[in-house]
């Protein structure tokens, strides 16, 4: 449905040149939810902008369904103008016409833009828009009226009242208060669903990006460090960037004391020890490795146990309370690791625990 292949976008500034897109490729299947993930300034909107036609690469190519959009290097330079790409986008501002109403807004594409329909269809279609987003009873409330939520729906609607091939969707959740933003995220994706759209979204929030996304390309530094299926790029990433980029890890430098061979683990010594666990065949007896593992991986007891593996004792030096549980700082030596305790737990600054980490759930990677 979508193909980038090799895009690449440079900005000129007062300090230099700034490589915001560098070779980008991906491909995103009719009905498909695909999510571009990455900090600030990582180049994923102006990728999502190059898309719409908002932007114009340096080189590379867009194709939309079997139609390339853009195609640019040294020998050539086609470029469709963004009203005539057949998609919808969302800003992170919404774009809301404050002197229009509901209505107006949501008609303003099939109106003025290059969606130009037949003025006797316009007001089904608009109906039929503020519907799938449960706003039909709104469409004669003017536009400085409603609410952040309200905004956000009349800009999605507007996006989807001339039934584009492609939806774009640039951090539209970002600027909704925590509760809303919940709410809207399950709304999207289920809207996504049931008309088979596809959709590219854009987003900073790690979070936003595992709950609605069938698929995910991880960016950082204008390039894509790794792509895949939520589950598995949380719960197994290929690199140290992508465990970084996506969720909470702990961290621990160590050198491989000993490779997992013949049903045996292998141990790794490290700041806290010895620790027990798979090691991947590229790993070598000697080499320097990190391992990683969740907060969420780590059990955190307050009573004596007996010893166990991957088990050591520390001191708590900070328990944050967040109603469904309870994260928290252990200090173990030098080493200070993130875990998370149930709700019910009793724990404060300086008391004494023992943290135990399942072998099974540290990634090694070679250092």
């Amino acid at each position: 449905m979508l193909r980038i292949k090799d895009l690449q976008k440079t900005y000129i500034t007062a300090d230099g040149s700034v490589q915001a897109v560098r070779n980008v490729s991906f491909e995103v299947h009719k009905g498909q939810f695909f999510t571009l993930l990455g900090p600030s300034g990582c180049g994923k909107s102006t990728t999502l902008r190059c898309v719409a036609g908002l932007e114009v690469p340096d080189k590379g190519e867009i194709w939309i369904g079997d139609k390339a959009v853009c195609a640019i290097d040294e020998s050539k330079r086609s470029l469709i103008p963004a009203h005539k790409r057949g998609v919808g986008m969302v800003f992170q501002s919404y774009a809301i016409w404050p002197h229009l109403t509901v209505f107006g807004n949501v008609a303003f594409p099939l109106r003025y833009a290059g969606a130009r329909v037949p003025k006797a269809e316009i007001a089904d279609r608009v109906q039929h828009s503020l519907k799938l987003v449960q706003l039909e009873s709104l469409a004669e409330r003017p536009a400085p009226f409603l609410s952040g939520g309200q905004q956000q729906r009349v800009a999605l609607a507007r996006a989807l009242v001339y039934e584009p091939e492609l939806l774009l969707l640039d951090e539209p959740l970002s600027n909704l208060d925590a509760k809303l933003r919940l709410e809207m995220r399950h709304e999207l994706r289920e809207l996504v669903e049931r008309l088979a759209i596809t959709a590219l979204y854009v987003t900073h929030d790690q979070e936003e990006a595992l709950a609605v996304s069938d698929r995910i390309a991880l960016m950082q530094d204008g390039h894509i460090v790794e792509e895949g299926d939520p589950r598995k790029m949380y719960d197994c990433p290929d690199s140290v960037l992508t465990a970084a980029g996506i969720g909470e890890s702990n961290r621990i430098e160590g050198e491989l004391a000993r490779e997992g061979s013949e049903g045996k683990e292998g141990i790794v010594s490290s700041s806290l020890g010895e620790v027990f666990c798979s090691v991947p065949e590229r790993c070598r007896q000697g080499e320097k490795v990190t391992l990683l593992f969740r907060p969420e991986d780590v059990v955190l007891h307050t009573a004596t146990i007996e010893h166990r593996v991957n088990f050591w004792a520390g001191t708590v030096e900070a328990a944050v309370y967040l109603g469904k549980r309870i994260e928290c700082s252990v200090r173990i030596g030098e080493q200070l690791l993130r875990c998370e305790a149930d709700s019910q737990a009793v724990l404060k600054k300086g008391q004494t625990v023992s943290i135990e980490v399942p072998l099974e759930r540290i990634r090694v990677f070679p250092s």
